[in-house]
């Protein structure tokens, strides 16, 4: 899944606009226009289409937990993960953090989308990459589970 096709489901499954949406980027260490946010909600074959770079995506989750959570005393520097690359495991964590969601309440949402899951299944996904129990959470998966969050939001 593209950036730009998760940002736009994360827009309308989380109701924001493209203000709420760059000042998110903006608390997250990011510099973006509610404008040049417009032009990454376009579709791609739309005229001014404009591609989501991994750390415009990684600024806006890590400001979308700053404005919901706070900011976390020992992780003030927001842009310090800038250099890490944005796994489907680590948006996962990311959106987990942010909405604070526990595992039941993962599994609900994805059982509105039709997965069923069990606990370790779900916590495979948040193991470190090297764990000998670590599962790498694919695109449909994190599709469903924004589907999910869809369903809950917007019902």
């Amino acid at each position: 899944m593209t950036h730009n096709d998760l940002l736009r489901r994360l827009r309308y499954a989380l109701k924001l606009n493209a203000e709420s949406i760059a000042e998110s980027c903006r608390l997250g260490g990011g510099d973006i226009t509610p404008l040049e946010v417009l032009k990454l909600l376009k579709k791609e074959d739309e005229p001014g289409f404009a591609l989501c770079e991994e750390r415009v995506m990684g600024a806006f989750l890590d400001g979308l937990i700053i404005s919901r959570r706070g900011v976390h005393e020992q992780n003030t520097d927001a842009g310090r993960e800038a250099t890490v690359t944005l796994s489907n495991n680590l948006i996962l964590r990311k959106l987990r953090i942010a909405l604070e969601l526990n595992e039941e309440a993962m599994i609900l949402l994805l059982a509105k989308a039709g997965v069923q899951l069990s606990k370790p299944e779900l916590s495979a996904m948040f193991r470190a990459k090297g764990h000998r129990n670590y599962k790498p959470c694919g695109d449909q998966f994190l599709r469903n589970f924004v589907r999910g969050l869809t369903l809950e939001n917007r019902s």
